[in-house]
This record gives structure tokens, C-alpha cells and sequence, in this order.
């Protein structure tokens, strides 16, 4: 629960998009409080797309709180998270309610994030690719085009918010085993192209080597990117 609409106003007058990051894809996503004054705002560079959160998997109804998909794409979201690490674990969010929500993404044409990881127990009982493979198998039963633009987030339980930071070969070895598993969902062309972000302490000092790890296609950054200056030299590092 960061950033309330003056303060998303006010990162955007403190960030601007220079020519190491100028081909990079930007992805900003505010509370949902925050979306429309994000969206609306002058300083907001255009190239920068926002996404929602979090939704609820129903278009509509008696949901006190909730969210829908459809309400976030007219507050200008194009993109939405779904399944965060921090929704499993503090919300009891299953693998089944992430992917009634990756439906109800699609549905409004918004372009779903899918967040799969494991738990430190799961890590240290050796369970990391069965684990992350169940929570994507069970997401992609909602895309059933495989054309369908999507992208993925590795988010290792263990490292978010704790300062810890999986290996750049830790990141290789996860995102290859779900490149992998989307090959033989979606074919190798839509792989190939299915970008597979790492989101886990991700830091000015360790971006750069997380990014060129194999199959890591880019960042999903947390605390740092609450400062636009930290948040800046995390995008050139993925220029």
C-alpha cells in the first residue's frame, strides 16, 4: 500500500524516460486509488503503460471492495498482475482463483501478468519447478489462444521483501524451466516471444546481472521502484 494519487503525481515530475531506456517497455502499477490520477497525469510520459494490481475474477456484482477488470481498463490500466506472491500469501489467493482472474483480465482486453513462485519450504525441499509449473499450468487453462499476449513473473517467496535475491543462475534455471513448459503449451515460436520477468529484491546494485541471465526478459521491481531514481537506473539497466 504505497503511493496516494499526489504522490504518484509527483513520481512521474521526478521521472523521465533518457536514451539508455528509450526502447525499454514501461510498466507502472499503482494502487488501484492511484490509476486514474496516473493515468490523467500531464507529466506521465505516454511510453509509460499502467496495469491494475489486483481484480476480482467476477465482471460484476456484490463484491464489497473488490475491483473488477473491467472497472481497472477505464481508470487507463492495459495491464494487470495477477496471482502476486503477496496475494498468495497474505490473502490465500489459490491457483484456481488465479486463474479465474486471468480469464476475467482477458476478457477486457487487458494483458495479464501471471506471477508463479515458491515458498523458502518448498525451495528447500527441492519442490521449486513442480511448484511453479502446477501454478502455470493452471493459469494457462484460460488462454486458450496461443496467441494470446501474456507475460510471466518469477517470484521466489523467499526473496520478496527480505533483501535476499535468487542467483542470476537461480533466475536462469526457473524462467528456463518455464520457457520451457511454454513451448510445449503454445509452441516454441509464442515462447520464444513470451516475455518472463524476475520479480524478487530487485536492486540498482544487482539489476544488471539479473538481466542477463538466461531467459530473464526483464524486472519486476517492488520497494526500489517506489523511488523514480532508483527506479530509473533499474530501467537503463534493462536498455
Amino acid at each position: 500500500m504505497h503511493m496516494a494519487p499526489e504522490e504518484v503525481r509527483a513520481f512521474f515530475g521526478a521521472f523521465e524516460i533518457n536514451e539508455m531506456m528509450a526502447n525499454n517497455e514501461i510498466l507502472i502499477f499503482p494502487p488501484a486509488i492511484s490509476l486514474l490520477a496516473a493515468y490523467k497525469c500531464e507529466d506521465r510520459d505516454p511510453r509509460i503503460q499502467l496495469g491494475i494490481q489486483n481484480v476480482h475474477w467476477e465482471d460484476r456484482g456484490a463484491f464489497t471492495g473488490e475491483i473488477s477488470a473491467a472497472m481497472a481498463a477505464n481508470a487507463g490500466a492495459s495491464y494487470a498482475l495477477v496471482g502476486h506472491s503477496e496475494r498468495r500469501q497474505l490473502f490465500g489467493e489459490t491457483d484456481e482463483q488465479v486463474a479465474l482472474k486471468v480469464a476475467a483480465v482477458l476478457r477486457q482486453d487487458l494483458v495479464p501478468v501471471i506471477c508463479v513462485g515458491e515458498t523458502l519450504k518448498e525451495r528447500e525441499a527441492g519442490r521449486v519447478n513442480e511448484v511453479i509449473l502446477n501454478q502455470l499450468d493452471l493459469a494457462l487453462t484460460s488462454i486458450p489462444d496461443p496467441e494470446t499476449h501474456f507475460l510471466i513473473a518469477y517470484e521466489p517467496v523467499w526473496a520478496i521483501g527480505t533483501g535476499k535475491t535468487a542467483t542470476p543462475m537461480d533466475a536462469a534455471g526457473a524462467h528456463g524451466t518455464l520457457r520451457n513448459r511454454l513451448e510445449q503449451a503454445i509452441g516454441a515460436t509464442t515462447a520464444a516471444r513470451t516475455e518472463i520477468l524476475y520479480g524478487g529484491s530487485v536492486q540498482p546494485s544487482n539489476a544488471t546481472e539479473l538481466l542477463a541471465a538466461q531467459d530473464v526478459d526483464g524486472v519486476l521491481i517492488g520497494g526500489a521502484s517506489l523511488n523514480p531514481q532508483s527506479f530509473g537506473k533499474i530501467t537503463c539497466a534493462a536498455g
